[in-house]
């Protein structure tokens, strides 16, 4: 059982390590604010949650997994409202969203 256990906790973490490393770069490349806002919202949550659990799955039935696992159930409600929060108030505020072509298409 402790192999079966270790490989499926290398496997999220790799998994949620994985979609962190997309995440970040997606803030990096994406061209305005809410295009970026959805990456970091939904990307680097499910990286986080995915990472998490691997930590939690790696630690067994402990104080210490039990403690990850709520800040799981956190960050799986906060992180998508934070998003969420952000971009509705970047657009009652006057962001404009992008339609166009990026700058080095022409």
């Amino acid at each position: 059982m402790s192999l079966l256990q270790d490989a499926l906790a290398i496997i999220l973490v790799l998994g949620g390590t994985f979609f962190m490393l997309v995440g970040s770069i997606g803030i990096n490349r994406l061209p305005d604010f809410f295009t970026r806002a959805h990456a970091s919202g939904k990307v680097d949550t499910l990286g986080i949650l995915m990472f998490l659990s691997g930590l939690a799955v790696f630690e067994g039935f402990t104080l210490t997994s039990a403690k990850l696992l709520l800040i799981i159930a956190f960050v799986a409600f906060t992180s998508p409202v934070a998003a969420h929060a952000l971009a509705r108030r970047a657009l009652i505020y006057g962001m404009k969203p992008w339609y166009g072509k990026r700058k080095d298409e022409g």
